[in-house]
């Protein structure tokens, strides 16, 4: 038992991320390798769900472009998660936002919490 804690406390990145929620807009700073080059991309989108816990935590965060869906699944305790940024706070009313994948345009924004 005590040898499982162990091995997870070595794979675990330490890092503090800030607290969001799905519906919430992120940047996600992402570290690419590319050959022997490192390179950092930034991906920002809507939190639409938030699966797993503890060190098994993900978060999928969807963004479109150019008129194309595209959704990415990130493990919270990955370490080449440089920093996640909370751009804005989303106003929904349920914690998987499967729903915005059948809209487009306008009608897939998300209302903004007021702080």
């Amino acid at each position: 038992m005590d040898l499982i804690k162990v091995a997870e406390e070595a794979f675990a990145t330490g890092k503090e991320h800030p607290s969001f929620k799905s519906g919430d807009t992120i940047t996600v700073a992402y570290r690419i390798k590319e050959g022997n080059k490192e390179r950092t991309q930034l991906y920002r989108g809507v939190v639409i769900k938030i699966s797993g816990h503890g060190e098994k935590k993900r978060f999928t965060v969807r963004k479109m472009s150019e008129n194309i869906g595209v959704e990415r699944i990130f493990p919270i305790e990955s370490p080449f998660i440089d920093s996640i940024t909370v751009n804005k706070i989303g106003k929904v009313r349920r914690a998987k936002l499967y729903y915005l994948r059948a809209l487009t345009g306008k009608k897939a924004r998300i209302k903004e919490k007021r702080v």
